[in-house]
């Protein structure tokens, strides 16, 4: 009982560190990357002993900075909900990531251990249920301010999300439908088959269009440019304006999380989650007969590899995105999804019903 307990604490502990490491340096990465494509240096001034690191240092001067300023908390706020509404945020981000597999099994000697945070048999629905209960973070922050511009901002947050996490639902449907099963682990597994006896079957394969939406959707969830209407400094002034300190940077944190669970979603499912084309648990099985068998530690290494280097090319473009479209108005970002990616989905869903018939009656 204590070792499962153990054995449980060490892949929480694991994927906690993995994502709350990777949201603080994407404050870095979105510097330099918006530097790089803008054709000038980025972040080089924070120092330690006068090496700079490439500006490595900055998140460091940076929650140093917010955890010395002064905690304000507006004089007509709701004093406890204006507390919890940053740890609400943050803390859903952070779970929504436990059901996130990261490898197949590890074998150690009798005993196998998924290599995922918390192992669900409906952990779709877990990813949901994590992603929807964020909203309430955004809300109590409006509302808790005692401010009109904030609550505007809480509503339009709230709003935003709301048709941005139908619209992921409804686009991973299709998923669903291909591979049977709502336990994250099973789907990944599911994309490690060959298609026509070559071609792995990846979510972005067999669902392109799902895909598509899905990524969409994703980045209208994390209120992020181009959907950053929310916290649009231009239109308004943002739900978490009476905000300052670490309760200010656990927002802004936030949105960094909800970034590394869209790309960790995606990965999942569409781009194979851990699979490594042709790579099963023995080693190498290419197509054309030949074979390579690797140690079994080896492989879980080329999993586990294989999944963080997708997930870090899929937050680089979603950085890309970030820094080259411009912000949509509130109501273009409300149309496109009720009336685009929303109605698209469920066309999506039709498809691939006709097609399952279809491949099924063959």
């Amino acid at each position: 009982m204590i070792a499962d307990l153990g054995i449980v604490f060490g892949r929480v502990a694991f994927v906690m560190l993995f994502v709350l490491n990777l949201g603080g340096l994407l404050t870095w990465v979105e510097r330099k990357q918006s530097a790089i494509m803008q054709d000038r240096i980025g972040a080089n001034r924070a120092s330690i002993l006068g090496f700079r690191l490439l500006g490595l240092f900055h998140p460091v001067a940076d929650a140093i900075k917010m955890l010395t300023k002064e905690d304000f908390c507006p004089a007509r706020a709701d004093r406890f909900l204006f507390t919890l509404a940053p740890f609400v945020s943050v803390f859903f981000a952070l779970a929504a990531f436990a059901s996130i597999p990261f490898g197949d099994v590890l074998r150690v000697g009798d005993r196998e251990i998924p290599l995922q945070a918390i192992t669900l048999n409906v952990g779709i629905l877990y990813l949901f249920a994590m992603l929807s209960l964020g909203v309430y973070g955004v809300m109590m922050a409006g509302w808790s301010s005692a401010n009109n511009y904030a609550l505007m901002g809480g509503q339009r947050a709230a709003a935003l999300m709301i048709s941005a996490e139908i619209a992921i639902g409804a686009s991973i449907m299709g998923v669903i439908m291909v591979y049977g099963s709502l336990n994250m682990m099973e789907i990944v597994r599911g994309q490690g088959r060959l298609l026509w006896g070559w071609v792995p079957m990846w979510g972005i394969v067999t669902q392109p269009l799902a895909f598509l939406l899905f990524v969409t959707a994703g980045i209208a969830a994390t209120k992020r440019i181009p959907f950053d209407m929310p916290e649009g400094e231009s239109e308004i002034i943002g739900y978490f304006i009476e905000y300052s300190g670490m309760k200010f940077g656990m927002f802004a944190m936030a949105d960094f999380l909800e970034t590394v669970v869209i790309a960790g979603m995606t990965t999942a499912l569409f781009l194979g989650g851990w699979q490594v084309p042709y790579l099963g648990a023995d080693g190498f099985g290419f197509p054309w007969g030949s074979a390579l068998a690797l140690p079994h530690l080896l492989v879980v290494l080329l999993q586990v590899g294989s999944f963080v280097a997708k997930v870090v090319a899929m937050i680089f473009v979603l950085m890309v995105v970030r820094w080259t479209l411009p912000r949509f108005r509130y109501d273009q970002a409300m149309r496109l999804g009720w009336l685009g990616l929303f109605p698209l989905s469920i066309l999506n869903i039709a498809l691939t019903g006709a097609v399952l018939l279809l491949w099924n009656a063959r």
